[in-house]
C-alpha cells in the first residue's frame, strides 16, 4: 500500500467504522479453509452478462471512439455503411459523439480545446494531439434473470491504469441516456489513469417500437421482441392482446424505458451506481489480480487500497449522491457532482436564505417544480424580452397558453403582458431565482419541461404505455403534427442519437386527447379550448397528480417518496457545483437545501463544499449553438469547467489531504458581445475556487439555515 493510501485508510478508520466491502465478504465466504486470507475474485450476483473489448488508442479508443478531438467537434459523426442496419461498433462511435456533444459546448470560442476537451490535460496544458485514450472497455448487465431490469453497466480501464495505485471514478448517465451518457465526466477519470464505472440507471435512449414490435439490445442494435427475449435492453410489459389493441387504436407509438418500465428506476439509481463500482472492482481484479492454480484470480484491488470518487452531472449527479448515502460498505471515498437532481425529505427541517431573503418555496421534489414549470414557463417567457433562443413563431401559442391558464383560474391579468408577468411571478414565488427569468422561454419552446414532466409522471406512477397517463404518448409526427411511423433510419440509430426523453431522435411527445384527434403536443389544441394552447389540459393534469387522491395520483406520490434523499454522505469529502441561473433544476430546490440538510444531519463531520456559480445554467451544450440559441453564448459560461475542478479538489483531498475550498459563490464573467457571436472565452471568465473566499462570497450555515450571498 502506498503512503498516500495508508494515510487515507487511517483517516477513514478514525472517522467512521468501515465494514468489509460486499465483494470481500462474499469472497471470504467462498475461500478454501486452507488459507482464509486469500480473497477470490467472484462475479457479482447481479451480473448476468459481460463483454470485453480492447481499443488501441488510434483507430479506436475509450474517450472518442477513434474520432479524436477533431472528430468530436464535427457536426455529425461518420456515416453508417448501412443506415438501416448500423453495426454495434458504428452505433458506439455515434453514441459517444452524440453524448459528449450533448453535455458540453463544442465551440472553440466557448472553451472546447482550450479549457476542456480531449487535448486538454488535467493541469490545463493545451496539447496539439487528438486526445485518444487506449484501454479496455467491459460492458455488463445487471439483472435478476427476468430481463425486466437489464441495467447496462460499463467499465473503461485506460492503458495507463496503475494497479499499484488504483482509482475509480463513477460516471452514471445524465438525463435518461444510455451508458455513454456521462462520457464527458468519464473523460476526467480516463485522463487521471482511473477506471471509470458507468451505469445507465435503468433508463435507455432507444424505445420499443410497438408497431414493428422491435426492441433495442444492450449494444444498441435492434431485434424483434420475440427474438430478444430477456436480453432486450427494454421491452414494454404488454400481452399479445394488449399490444394488438394499442396498435389498432393508436398506431405507431413507442414505449421508453424511463417512462414505461413500471419500475420507477429512480428509486434504485444509487443502487445501480454502486453496482457499477462493484463491477469495476470485479473487472480490475480479473485483469490485474494474481492468478491462482485453479484459474481463479486473487483480489488485489479492493476498497481499502483504491480511491473511489462518485461523480456525474444532473440526475447522474443525483445518482452519485444517492450511492454515497446508501454505501454502508465503504466502496466510495468522495463525491464530486454538478447540478445534481436530489429530492429533499417531505418534512424539511432546514432553510435557505439568499442575502436577507428566504424564498417563498424551496426544497420541493423534482416532480413538483417541473410540473409548475410545465404549466407556466410558456406564458412566463413572454414577460422576458430578449430571452436567448426564444422561438418567435411560437409567440401566439404561448399567448394562448396564457389565456388558457387564466381560464383555469391559475393566473390573472387584463392582457397577455399582464398574464405573462403573473406567470413569471408564479415561478419566482415557487423557487426560481430572477437569474433564471431569461431561460424560461427557450426551455418551454424546446419542450424541456413538458418532456420531463410527462416522462417522470409515467415513471413515478409506474404507468404502462397502454395507460396514456394524462393523455400523453410518444410517436414520430408529420410536419402537420400528426402521429406517423418512425423513420426506419431514425429507429435504427436511436440508441446513438436519442436521449430517452422525447422529443428526441425523430420521436416527439403526443397529446392523445387533443381536439380533433392525437397530435404533437407542441401543436395541439386542448379539448377544453379552440386554439393551440400547447396542451394546457395535459399540463394541468400532470400538476394535479401531485395532490390528487385517485389511484394514479397516489401511485405517483408513492413513487416520488421512494426517491427522497437523507443528506447523510457519511463524512465523505464532497463538492457540489451548481449554476445559479439553472432553470431546470433550480438551486432553491436542489443544491442549496441539500447542503443545508447535509450540514444539519452530519454536523461537524460534514465535509461538503457547495460552489454556486454565477452566469451558469443547466445546458452547456446550448451555449455551443449560437445560430439556434443566440444569447446563450454571450450570457453564460460553461459549468463543465467547474465539475472538472470539483473532481480535482476531491481527488487532492483524498490523495494528499489538501483542504477542500470552502462553500462559496464563484463570480464569473460572461463573454458578452453580440448574441450569437460572442468573443472567445478566456481563463479570466471562469475564475478558480477561492481557498479563502471573501466574506461577500462565503456560503455559511447559521443554525439550520444555509446563507448564500447575493
Amino acid at each position: 500500500m502506498s503512503p498516500s493510501h495508508f494515510s487515507r485508510a487511517q483517516t477513514r478508520q478514525g472517522g467512521r467504522l468501515i465494514p468489509l466491502s460486499l465483494l470481500a465478504l462474499a469472497a471470504l465466504a467462498a475461500c478454501s479453509t486452507s488459507d482464509e486470507s486469500i480473497e477470490i475474485n467472484l462475479k457479482p450476483d447481479f451480473l448476468v452478462s459481460m463483454k470485453s473489448s480492447d481499443y488501441d488508442g488510434n483507430s479506436d479508443d475509450l474517450l472518442t471512439a477513434g474520432l479524436g478531438k477533431t472528430g468530436l467537434a464535427a457536426a455529425v459523426p461518420p456515416a453508417y455503411a448501412d443506415p438501416l442496419k448500423p453495426t454495434a461498433a458504428e452505433l458506439r462511435r455515434s453514441a459517444i459523439h452524440t453524448n459528449y456533444r450533448a453535455i458540453v459546448d463544442m465551440t472553440a470560442n466557448g472553451g472546447y480545446g482550450l479549457l476542456y476537451g480531449p487535448n486538454v490535460g488535467l493541469d490545463g496544458t493545451v496539447g496539439s494531439g487528438e486526445g485518444k485514450i487506449a484501454g479496455t472497455e467491459v460492458i455488463g448487465v445487471s439483472d435478476d434473470g427476468s430481463g425486466e431490469r437489464n441495467v447496462t453497466l460499463m467499465v473503461q480501464v485506460p492503458a495507463n491504469f496503475n494497479p499499484a495505485d488504483p482509482c475509480i471514478i463513477t460516471a452514471t448517465s445524465s438525463g435518461s441516456r444510455s451508458m455513454y451518457g456521462a462520457i464527458s465526466t468519464g473523460e476526467w477519470g480516463l485522463k487521471k489513469g482511473c477506471a471509470v464505472a458507468y451505469a445507465d440507471k435503468g433508463t435507455h435512449a432507444a424505445g420499443h417500437d410497438l408497431a414493428s414490435d422491435t426492441v433495442p439490445l444492450v449494444d444498441g442494435t435492434r431485434s424483434t421482441a420475440a427474438a430478444a427475449g430477456n436480453t432486450a435492453a427494454f421491452k414494454a410489459k404488454l400481452s399479445t392482446a394488449e399490444l394488438a389493441a394499442i396498435n389498432a387504436a393508436t398506431p405507431n407509438r413507442l414505449a421508453f424505458k424511463h417512462a414505461h418500465s413500471q419500475r420507477n428506476p429512480e428509486k434504485d439509481w444509487g443502487t445501480f451506481t454502486l453496482h457499477a463500482v462493484q463491477f469495476a472492482f470485479y473487472v480490475l481484479n480479473e485483469k490485474y489480480g494474481e492468478s491462482l492454480s485453479d484459474g481463479k484470480k486473487k483480489v488485489v484491488i479492493k476498497p481499502s487500497n483504491t480511491l473511489v470518487i462518485a461523480s456525474s452531472l444532473s440526475n447522474g449527479g443525483g445518482a452519485a449522491i444517492a450511492a454515497a448515502e446508501m454505501d454502508s460498505a465503504g466502496l466510495i471515498d468522495g463525491v464530486a457532482v454538478s447540478e445534481p437532481a436530489v429530492q429533499m425529505p417531505s418534512s424539511l427541517s432546514v432553510s435557505v436564505q439568499r442575502g436577507s431573503t428566504t424564498p417563498k418555496t424551496f426544497g420541493k421534489p423534482l416532480y413538483d417544480y417541473i410540473t409548475q414549470a410545465n404549466l407556466f414557463q410558456n406564458c412566463a417567457g413572454l414577460a422576458t424580452a430578449g430571452s436567448p433562443g426564444a422561438v418567435g413563431a411560437y409567440a401566439a401559442w404561448n399567448a394562448n397558453r396564457c389565456a388558457a391558464l387564466k381560464a383555469k383560474g391559475l393566473i390573472s391579468g387584463n392582457n397577455t403582458a399582464e398574464l405573462a408577468a403573473d406567470a413569471l411571478q408564479k415561478l419566482r414565488d415557487h423557487g426560481w431565482e430572477a437569474e433564471s427569468d431569461a431561460l424560461h422561454a427557450s426551455h418551454a419552446d424546446y419542450e424541456v419541461p413538458a418532456a420531463v414532466a410527462a416522462t417522470y409522471a409515467m415513471a413515478y406512477s409506474r404507468a404502462s404505455v397502454k395507460d396514456k397517463l394524462c393523455g400523453y404518448g410518444f410517436a414520430a409526427a408529420t410536419a402537420a403534427g400528426l402521429p406517423t411511423v418512425v423513420a426506419p433510419a431514425a429507429l435504427a440509430d436511436m440508441f446513438a442519437k436519442g436521449n430517452g426523453v422525447p422529443p428526441s431522435a425523430g420521436v416527439t411527445l403526443i397529446n392523445e386527447n387533443a381536439l380533433g384527434g392525437p397530435a404533437r403536443n407542441q401543436f395541439s389544441i386542448s379539448a377544453s379550448n379552440t386554439v393551440p394552447d400547447l396542451n394546457a389540459d395535459g399540463a394541468k393534469c400532470l400538476r394535479d397528480l401531485l395532490t390528487g387522491t385517485d389511484a394514479a395520483a397516489r401511485a405517483l406520490q408513492t413513487g416520488v417518496d421512494e426517491t427522497r434523499r437523507n443528506g447523510n454522505l457519511r463524512g465523505r469529502p464532497a463538492v457540489i457545483v451548481h449554476g445559479r441561473n439553472d432553470a431546470l433544476l433550480p438551486v432553491n430546490h436542489t443544491s442549496r437545501p441539500y447542503t443545508a440538510l447535509n450540514k444539519t444531519v452530519e454536523g461537524a463531520a460534514s465535509q461538503l463544499s457547495y460552489m454556486e456559480v454565477t452566469n451558469a445554467q443547466h445546458f452547456d451544450t446550448f451555449i455551443g449553438l449560437p445560430a439556434a440559441l443566440p444569447g446563450y453564448d454571450s450570457r453564460y459560461i460553461p459549468l463543465h469547467v467547474y465539475l472538472n475542478r470539483a473532481l480535482d479538489a476531491v481527488y487532492d483531498k483524498l490523495k494528499t489531504g489538501k483542504s477542500l475550498p470552502p462553500s462559496q459563490v464563484v463570480r464569473t464573467t460572461p463573454r458578452g458581445g453580440a448574441p450569437g457571436s460572442a468573443p472567445a472565452i478566456t481563463a479570466a471568465h471562469v475564475p478558480a475556487f477561492a481557498a479563502t473566499p471573501a466574506a461577500a462570497d462565503a456560503i455559511t450555515m447559521s443554525g439550520n439555515t444555509l446563507r448564500v450571498p447575493d
